[in-house]
């Protein structure tokens, strides 16, 4: 919208120049009227046009926050198709779990540089047997996974008195589905879909179902769905990448490669349809005759059952062949690697990782590719230890840890 600012003069005007400042005032007014109206957008980058050719393409753009972008529906429909994704594509299921096993490893080791080497060691072989007792590598490895297939996973501090070491800390996971406000009144202005802000975006408490919503025992235990727990932010560990300034909640690392997967998919079965379709037939009868032409009558899609090791005759004019499968099956190795590629992009994985062949690769090549690949992880470690391990180890301390020294 345009406006204009104009400094009042204590001089009055003559008549007939009040006239025509008017006059102009008015031109000028409707000049700029027909300008917003009337002229196109004119943008100094060729991808801010829009035209015929590209309308539909950037149909999808918006404009959106990113908290609006990944609301409670949308996250909700990328969990699901991303977990069916891994669930049913060998490729998608190796990558995550190639993924996991990377960043995490067996697990994570503490090591202390004071100078007493005697405290050192005793709480080191303390924290390594409580991180035994608890399973933390395989939760870490279940984390970075979960986080792959659905953007986020939260892990809440609890006591287990049955653990057989004298801190009793234990971690249990929490799915992103279980994290949520049902009941949305009153509405918080600090809150975004079962956590809750304070002036300043810190997390002060996290809004957890009594029960998974897509667990059947929630129900047949009278929860309904709508009883949950406040959880102070203290007790929480919520592991996510945010891709975006102000993002609350975590989407699929996979949700660039959910179509990707889904051609792969398809193209391998229409490929496998054409070679069964092509093996299903023996043979077809074709004749070169015109209609009514002179050629024994057969009768049209006639099934003949055919002997092995026998000849045969074929009716007056007829001629025999065999189906051949058009499909470009030749090119499916090569659309195979190429759409893997493509997936693993999202991800900085190499495609022989991905696809856990290096057939194609001489060893400078492979390791080249490996060097992208591993600073990526080591990123990913430094994320992890920043955001889950420090935390862990500083609750594992103020729960009784520390007097093992």
């Amino acid at each position: 919208m345009l406006g204009f600012f104009k400094l009042r003069s204590s001089t009055p005007r003559p008549p007939h120049a009040a006239s025509a400042h008017r006059a102009r005032t008015t031109t000028r007014g409707g000049f700029l009227r027909r300008l917003v109206a009337g002229t196109a957008l004119r943008a100094g980058f060729d991808s801010a046009v829009t035209n015929d050719h590209n309308r539909k393409h950037w149909a999808g753009a918006d404009g959106l926050s990113a908290d609006a972008a990944a609301s409670p529906e949308v996250r909700r429909t990328l969990r699901n198709r991303a977990r069916y994704e891994t669930a049913n594509n060998a490729y998608a299921k190796g990558i995550v779990l190639t993924l996991a096993n990377d960043v995490v490893g067996t697990g994570p080791r503490l090591q202390l540089l004071t100078d007493d080497d005697d405290a050192n060691e005793r709480l080191e072989q303390a924290f390594m047997g409580w991180i035994k007792a608890i399973g933390l590598p395989e939760k870490l490895r279940t984390m970075r996974a979960s986080r792959a297939t659905d953007g986020e996973v939260f892990a809440v501090l609890v006591s287990n008195p049955r653990l057989p070491t004298p801190v009793k800390l234990d971690i249990r996971l929490v799915e992103a589905d279980q994290v949520t406000t049902p009941d949305l009144w009153p509405v918080d202005d600090n809150a975004v879909d079962g956590i809750v802000f304070d002036a300043f975006g810190n997390p002060v408490q996290y809004h957890i179902l009594k029960g998974h919503p897509g667990d059947t025992r929630s129900w047949g235990a009278g929860y309904l769905g709508l009883e949950y727990d406040r959880v102070p932010a203290e007790a929480v560990i919520h592991y996510f990448r945010a891709d975006r300034p102000g993002q609350s909640r975590g989407v699929p690392d996979i949700t660039p490669a959910l179509p990707l997967f889904a051609q792969l998919r398809r193209f391998t079965l229409a490929v496998l349809g054409a070679a069964e379709t092509a093996a299903d037939f023996a043979g077809i009868l074709y004749t070169d005759a015109p209609a009514n032409g002179e050629a024994e009558s057969v009768e049209p899609m006639d099934a003949i059952e055919l002997e092995a090791r026998s000849l045969l005759t074929m009716p007056g004019g007829w001629k025999m062949a065999q189906v051949q499968a058009e499909q470009p099956s030749t090119t499916y190795a090569e659309f195979k690697r190429e759409i893997l590629n493509e997936i693993a992009r999202c991800l900085n994985m190499p495609f022989n990782v991905a696809a856990c062949n290096s057939s194609g690769y001489n060893y400078a090549s492979g390791r080249l590719d490996h060097q992208t690949y591993f600073k990526s992880i080591r990123v990913e470690q430094h994320h992890l230890q920043l955001a889950v391990l420090d935390r862990i180890l500083k609750a594992w301390l103020n729960r009784g840890g520390a007097e093992t020294r």
